[in-house]
């Protein structure tokens, strides 16, 4: 496992070329498409941030976070804390806090190195004025327990309308069995204020054997999370082992079965747990089976799309697909798998404050994709 040090102050810029790849056509049910790259040779990267001024922000999970301009020309960012990169760990998720206008601040999910060990934390970091770095670090969560492997570490960040951080964990693989438990934050979707503090809402509030931060369990490996844009609700969209992603309307205090219940097979073939349905434990809107290895999602409310209008994509790694999800309320209509000649794997889907679409894919050679809809 790699640890990348505090980086220092000088600002590597790196010219990424401007849309360097001829636009690739696509034909999809609703409309045709072109997909530009808008930049590339980045490691890996996790997530995408819009910056007021057009600009984004992008993650690359050994640990490097960079500003990156419309026309491609990337710049790395200083600043960052300790990161333990390896395996499925390393810089995650990154979002503008819901005062970015007038404070500048960032939020950040990563790897933490913790002695021999490792978990899942959150940070608030300011943005330098020139966006050259971020200052005035502090960490506001910590998954706890540690733990020494490099799987399972969730890390999607989602702010709710009321201004509350929800934040997605994964339960480390190897501990699934501790998805069910309310003393840890493992398999868990905890909900704090952007001061690391305990919303007084939130449904395990004063029970000494519960972790306050909880908002759901029994979760797996939640890799995608969005507000709905009309009930405000989160969404989620989880890895099952093989077979039997999910997605979820994640509710207070509620339990989502995993190990207990589940759509998929351990990797052996054996069964888990108790089947797909025990009392006590609910089910998710939509199953995935056999497993697109779902990452990314967001909810279209663009008028630059007018045939996906209200309606829901989500990334797929594995699949190497963008799933286009028709909605009826809470219930999942149809389902178009799109982009597959694309052949990349698709980590993170956004919609910008300009109303295009964009697409991160993972590769030692990842690219930031808009997806131009052709008139």
């Amino acid at each position: 496992m790699l640890i990348l040090p505090l980086i220092g102050a000088i600002c590597l810029a790196l010219t990424i070329a401007p849309l360097s790849v001829a636009a690739q056509p696509f034909s999809t049910q609703a409309m045709q498409l072109n997909v530009d790259t808008v930049a590339k040779g980045l490691e890996h990267p996790w997530s995408v941030a819009f910056l007021p001024d057009g600009r984004m922000l992008v993650t690359e999970r050994p640990g490097r976070l960079n500003l990156v301009d419309s026309r491609g020309k990337l710049m790395r960012i200083a600043g960052l804390p300790a990161i333990a990169a390896g395996g499925q760990g390393g810089l995650l998720d990154v979002a503008l806090a819901p005062d970015f206008a007038t404070s500048r601040r960032i939020v950040f999910s990563f790897t933490e190195p913790r002695g021999q060990a490792n978990g899942t934390s959150v940070a608030v970091a300011r943005l330098s004025a020139n966006a050259e770095r971020i200052d005035d670090v502090k960490v506001i969560f910590r998954q706890e327990p540690s733990y020494a492997n490099a799987m399972h570490f969730g890390g999607r960040l989602v702010f709710a309308r009321d201004g509350t951080l929800f934040i997605t964990l994964g339960e480390r693989f190897a501990l699934m069995d501790q998805a069910q438990n309310l003393s840890n934050h493992l398999g868990k979707i905890v909900r704090i204020n952007l001061d690391g503090s305990v919303p007084r809402d939130n449904p395990f509030v004063g029970q000494s054997d519960k972790k306050p931060e909880i908002w759901s369990y029994g979760h797996r490996n939640v890799q995608a999370a969005a507000i709905h844009p009309q009930t405000g609700a989160l969404w989620t969209v989880e890895h099952g082992a093989k077979g039997g992603d999910e997605i979820n309307i994640p509710q207070a205090g509620k339990n989502y079965g995993w190990p207990v219940i589940a759509y998929g097979k351990h990797y052996s073939g054996a069964k888990i747990g108790l089947g797909t349905a025990a009392q006590g434990m609910e089910q998710p809107i939509y199953v995935w089976d056999p497993s697109i290895a779902p990452s990314g999602m967001a909810f279209v409310t663009s008028d630059r799309y007018p045939q996906w209008k209200g309606q829901l994509l989500v990334g797929a790694l594995a699949g190497e697909i963008v799933s286009r999800l028709t909605l009826d309320g809470t219930r999942i209509v149809t389902e178009e798998r799109m982009l597959n000649n694309l052949q990349e794997r698709i980590r993170d889907v956004r919609q910008a404050p300009d109303g295009f679409i964009y697409l991160l894919t993972d590769s030692p050679q990842g690219r930031l994709l808009r997806l131009n809809p052709v008139r």
